[in-house]
């Protein structure tokens, strides 16, 4: 390991996420994680989000960092702005993670051990892995479409990630560098995928463990049919020239 405690910093996209964030950072916290961090970046979210990311920030006394956007322009530009934003500060590992509590925060910890242990350049949270699984709560027809979304974007890109379009990865800053991370041109849930691919192409390593995905607590699923248009269109501008070699 690099460090004895490498900084830490959990990146929160939110949008209209003020019941959930609360919860969150309480359970992030109770990790007892050494040098942990969360980056709330808020795309102005008209239910007070930010101003709750406000008060956490204060409450915690600066363990939770708020970036505050005027506009919601997608959730790849989000991750940008905040994985950035840390980078700046000096983290050593950042990761992703979804507001809505789909994402187990207890699976962190094994995520960062991974990360050194393994030499590797991302660990994602798994749901296709031995030992993943989807939410029980998901109707047949949403598990099907993940599992197709999966197996399309293999098919294509030839990633050999079980879990290619997961949103809930621990990220080495050194990697995140590597691939030039201010250059994604991807949005929405395709910005997971040509992370994943600009990561292979570096003949960087992928490391993978199991998670349980949970459906989300409160709030309305931001899958949207743009965003799933768009999510089928990228792996093809990918293949075809839209890379940054």
């Amino acid at each position: 390991m690099e460090k004895t405690s490498p900084k830490v910093v959990v990146v929160v996209p939110t949008y209209n996420e003020r019941t959930n964030l609360p919860i969150l950072v309480d359970l992030l916290t109770d990790l007892h994680v050494p040098n942990l961090h969360v980056l709330v970046v808020d795309d102005n979210s008209p239910d007070g989000t930010g101003q709750v990311a406000d008060r956490l920030a204060t409450e915690t006394s600066g363990m939770v960092g708020v970036l505050h956007r005027t506009e919601k322009n997608g959730l790849g530009r989000a991750y940008v702005a905040g994985m950035t934003r840390a980078l700046e500060e000096e983290a050593d590992v950042v990761i992703q993670m979804d507001a809505d509590l789909s994402h187990p925060a207890s699976v962190v910890p094994l995520m960062v051990e991974k990360l050194f242990a393994d030499d590797a350049a991302v660990v994602i949270g798994s749901r296709y892995v031995e030992g993943g699984s989807l939410a029980t709560e998901w109707p047949w027809h949403r598990k099907a479409l993940s599992a197709w979304a999966n197996f399309y974007v293999n098919a294509i890109l030839r990633l050999h990630v079980k879990d290619a379009t997961a949103g809930f990865k621990a990220w080495r800053a050194d990697s995140l560098k590597a691939i030039d991370l201010p250059s994604i041109r991807s949005n929405g849930y395709s910005f997971q995928v040509e992370m994943n691919y600009r990561t292979v192409g570096r003949g960087l390593r992928i490391v993978e463990v199991p998670i349980r995905f949970e459906e989300r607590v409160n709030g309305e699923s931001k899958l949207g049919l743009r965003v799933q248009i768009e999510s089928a269109i990228a792996p093809w501008k990918l293949l075809f020239g839209r890379r940054n070699s």
